[in-house]
């Protein structure tokens, strides 16, 4: 057998998410589909992270097995072949170890959020980020943003549908960039509870726009989902890299 990696870049708007599902096209179902057209085999691929519908990629890994021997250029090129027209693009290849997955040897996840905070609708920017019209206190939220960091129970960033057993998680890094009316947050986790990305970042935005009093580290120790802020929304989330 022959294991590989593949990374991944993906407009999310219009799929159902990453894992294959039956209520809709995913991006796992149309890769696997691209990769049987290619090689006449049927495999089972494994992404590095299960990204939400709507929620797009710029570096999504994966890996998959086949019993024959493909140079990484032709795979890479068959799959981009096969996967047009669809807004997914192979844009590397590799050749790995029979014991790296994907999804399993992963170190260190990086996620990137993009706000645009200005009073005007989206236009090139829209289904890329979210739009908040009033004035968000950034310095606020970064302030505040820094209690993140480290392992905490994170009951309350999670969503209600979020099937983890254990919501202990940490943090490795969490930075906010503004840059005019563009608002960049940039966190790394070696894994995430569902929808915890866009919860701490709505939280901080709502921190920002003096909706929430209490603190990151109050909201935490409260363990409540009620205390957090709101769900960003999944149109201004990117999975940019993954650490192995």
């Amino acid at each position: 057998m022959h294991n590989y990696k593949i990374t991944i870049e993906y407009d999310g708007t219009n799929f159902v998410g990453w894992q294959r599902q039956e209520n809709g096209v995913s991006v796992q179902q149309l890769v696997e589909e691209a990769i049987e057209k290619l090689t006449n085999n049927k495999t089972i691929i494994f992404g590095a992270g299960r990204t939400d519908a709507g929620v797009h990629a710029k570096g999504q890994t994966a890996s998959f097995e086949l019993e024959k021997s493909i140079d990484t250029d032709i795979i890479r090129d068959g799959l981009n072949h096969y996967l047009r027209p669809h807004p997914i693009a192979i844009l590397s290849t590799e050749n790995v170890n029979l014991d790296f997955n994907a999804r399993f040897s992963a170190k260190l996840r990086w996620y990137k959020y993009k706000i645009s905070n200005r009073r005007s609708p989206l236009t090139l920017d829209k289904n890329r980020a979210w739009c908040v019209h009033k004035n968000i206190n950034i310095e606020k939220s970064i302030d505040q943003s820094k209690f993140f960091i480290g392992k905490h129970n994170l009951s309350a960033f999670r969503s209600i549908n979020c099937q983890s057993k254990n919501p202990i998680k940490s943090i490795d890094s969490i930075e906010i960039k503004k840059n005019n009316d563009e608002i960049i947050f940039l966190i790394s986790a070696k894994s995430f509870l569902h929808s915890q990305v866009r919860i701490m970042v709505g939280t901080l935005v709502d921190i920002g726009l003096n909706k929430i009093s209490k603190s990151i580290s109050e909201i935490i120790a409260l363990e409540k989902r009620e205390f957090a802020g709101v769900t960003a929304p999944a149109c201004g989330l990117y999975l940019t890299k993954v650490d192995y």
